[in-house]
């Protein structure tokens, strides 16, 4: 397309692109927003270096002319969109992006690539968050996932409220908190339970977890806290009808004196796992598979359009995919959430001719209409606010205030449309 642009004379044409979910997954009342401060860096350093144009050119996939802007290229235009950690519902512009046809379009797969994968995640994370009464969720799903985003996954589940992650790359690149406890392998190196118990505890003292359902869980625990003595941090439980092996367990570890130790429970957890044990005395969980697949949803479904261009002047021209099924509103847009008085929130609201650099973007007439979109580009450089662990923790941290904005159907987990409705106007 580049290509074809530069040779027709339109890759220079202003234009407006779009960022976008039709509808949510299935059964899904929100999304989260998330991958934005990853986006944002992606994009700073993305550069054509000299094998990448060697290889286009040895096998001719484009011009000499289009070589020549590639090899220069750094993306010097505007970007808007919603917060990250923001929910958002169908149709919500989540990204704007204002650059020329080239600049804007080669960035595509990158910022679909990025949202649609971290956003999957934060959703499906978000969703357990809600369910887990309070007690803390670790992100054990680097084995699940590719070795990339594993590290993605980590930094999603975070921002939507996560406690921690056993991804050591995670917590370096992102500043996360990390955590993990042994495997199964660990206790079957030794000769003994005893001897695997002991060998953790030497190394890491009595708060350390152990693992104790590799052989007996009974036998396990009470081996456990012989070791640890009663001061021990907490046990692990892998397998098992979960609510009635917790209830007994905890019930043991009361008896033996360990009434401080905690029980975390992982096995193949996901949001409905993690609801059915609400009245279960489990202190804290650990999920893997289903976050880092987006709990059946592995992407959110955006797509990127072209949603507007200037003509000969400088007049912005509405444009819009029209096909069966995959209808796009055309137009430079911006976004307000509407609340009630309570600050509740009552409907996503869709401004259309208005540009996202727009007055309506900055202050509600009523009070009660939160702005919905934040320049994180302006001519090529990138608002550091959202970079790297500072910007995590700042979008973590509006998760958690947005959470609390949606209204209490939000949170079921039965299937159902979008808890409020996305109004144009």
């Amino acid at each position: 397309m580049v290509d074809a642009a530069i040779q027709s004379g339109t890759a220079d044409r202003e234009c407006m692109f779009e960022a976008f979910a039709r509808r949510l997954p299935a059964g899904r009342r929100y999304g989260i927003v998330a991958g934005t401060g990853r986006l944002l860096e992606l994009i700073a350093k993305f550069r054509f270096e000299t094998s990448e144009l060697t290889w286009l050119a040895e096998n001719t996939i484009v011009r000499t002319r289009t070589l020549d802007y590639l090899s220069d290229y750094a993306f010097s235009g505007n970007a808007w969109g919603y917060q990250e950690g923001d929910a958002y519902f169908p149709g919500s512009p989540l990204l704007l992006v204002e650059s020329t046809f080239a600049e804007g379009v080669i960035l595509e797969t990158l910022i679909l690539s990025v949202l649609n994968y971290d956003i999957s995640v934060a959703s499906a994370a978000a969703r357990m968050v809600s369910v887990s009464l309070g007690r803390p969720i670790a992100e054990m799903g680097s084995r699940r996932t590719n070795e990339h985003s594993a590290v993605a996954a980590a930094r999603a589940a975070f921002i939507a409220g996560f406690a921690s992650t056993s991804n050591l790359e995670a917590g370096r690149q992102w500043g996360l908190p990390t955590m993990g406890t042994a495997a199964h392998s660990f206790i079957l190196l030794h000769d003994s339970e005893e001897e695997a118990f002991q060998a953790q505890v030497d190394a890491f003292g009595s708060a350390t977890t152990l693992l104790v359902d590799t052989y007996d869980i009974p036998a396990g625990i009470a081996l456990a806290v012989k070791t640890a003595g009663p001061e021990l941090g907490s046990i692990r439980i892998d397998s098992g009808d979960l609510p009635t092996v917790v209830a007994a367990a905890r019930a043991q570890l009361d008896a033996l004196g360990a009434v401080n130790t905690k029980i975390t429970v992982t096995s193949d957890l996901d949001e409905f796992a993690i609801a059915a044990l609400s009245a279960s005395p489990v202190d804290a969980f650990g999920v893997g598979t289903s976050v880092v697949t987006g709990s059946g949803e592995p992407a959110a479904g955006l797509v990127y359009k072209l949603v507007a261009h200037k003509g000969h002047g400088d007049d912005w021209i509405s444009v819009a995919k029209t096909s069966t099924a995959k209808l796009s509103i055309g137009g430079r847009k911006s976004a307000l959430r509407r609340l009630d008085a309570g600050g509740t929130a009552q409907e996503e609201i869709i401004l259309l001719g208005e540009g996202p650099d727009a007055e309506a973007q900055r202050d509600s007439p009523s009070g009660l209409e939160r702005a919905l979109l934040v320049p994180l580009i302006t001519n090529g450089t990138v608002d550091e606010r959202y970079l790297g662990s500072a910007g995590t923790l700042r979008a973590r941290a509006h998760n958690a205030s947005v959470m609390q904005e949606l209204p209490i159907e939000a949170f079921r987990l039965g299937r159902g449309e979008a808890v409020i409705p996305t109004t144009y106007r």
